[in-house]
């Protein structure tokens, strides 16, 4: 062997006699690999990070949209002036072309009441009836039922499902219109939420009874009796 052999770059080796020059650059190559490894992930993490924080947002924009909105409300009370409780009316979440009223009050003997919109939001004890002064009685300031020049018993924008109290004096009722809008409700004449003091028959009388079927009056109030409690929508 001659000297230019035992001095080759890639022929030196260390003590053991492994080639210094290869093991370098095996060395080299698996920590480039382990670098670049280390960089994919962290971009990977990063990504879903960031699509995880966009989609949370989006829905938490969406359950902000999706989110009622309280329309109007009334707070009731008896000719007395004894608060009854409160009706609301608010968006529906599933329809867009509905509105949902609930009502919680107590105060009242059990049974069943006719439960409807009026067409002015004047609510006085003892007051004349708008198309009729010399009518005089508790809450005739409302005025009719809400959508009453148009249509007639039980077809009235305003009226509603019949308001049942328990033995213990209390009501709570909740459900879904299409007849009741903003601007029917918020008109220039208001709007007021009666209780009556019988329940409403809705205009449906068997011919056994009449065979005419329900006569004028019934097909404007459903017999559902006095105005016992009213409530200014607003």
């Amino acid at each position: 062997m001659n000297e230019r052999e035992l001095t080759s770059p890639t022929d030196s080796t260390d003590l053991a006699g492994a080639p210094q020059k290869k093991i370098s650059r095996a060395r080299t190559g698996m920590a480039f690999l382990g670098l670049a490894g280390l960089l994919t992930l962290a971009a990977c993490g990063d990504n879903a990070g960031g699509g995880g924080g966009e989609e949370t947002g989006s829905e938490e924009t969406s359950a902000a949209a999706s989110e009622p909105e309280t329309i109007a409300t009334a707070d009731v009370q008896n000719a007395d002036g004894a608060d009854l409780g409160t009706v609301e009316f608010s968006s529906a979440e599933d329809n867009d072309q509905a509105m949902v009223v609930s009502a919680e009050l107590s105060g009242l003997e059990p049974g069943y009441y006719g439960f409807h919109v009026h067409a002015n939001g004047v609510c006085e004890a003892e007051s004349s009836a708008p198309d009729d002064p010399s009518e005089t009685g508790a809450f005739l300031s409302a005025g009719g039922h809400l959508g009453g020049d148009d249509a007639r018993h039980p077809e009235h924008a305003g009226d509603l499902p019949a308001l049942l109290v328990m033995e213990s004096g209390e009501a709570k009722l909740t459900f879904q219109t299409d007849r009741l809008t903003r601007d029917n409700l918020m008109d220039d004449d208001g709007s007021a939420l009666m209780i009556h003091s019988d329940p409403d028959n809705y205009a449906n009388i068997p011919e056994r009874y009449a065979a005419d079927g329900a006569d004028e009056d019934t097909r404007s109030t459903g017999d559902a009796g006095s105005r016992l409690a009213c409530g200014v929508i607003e």
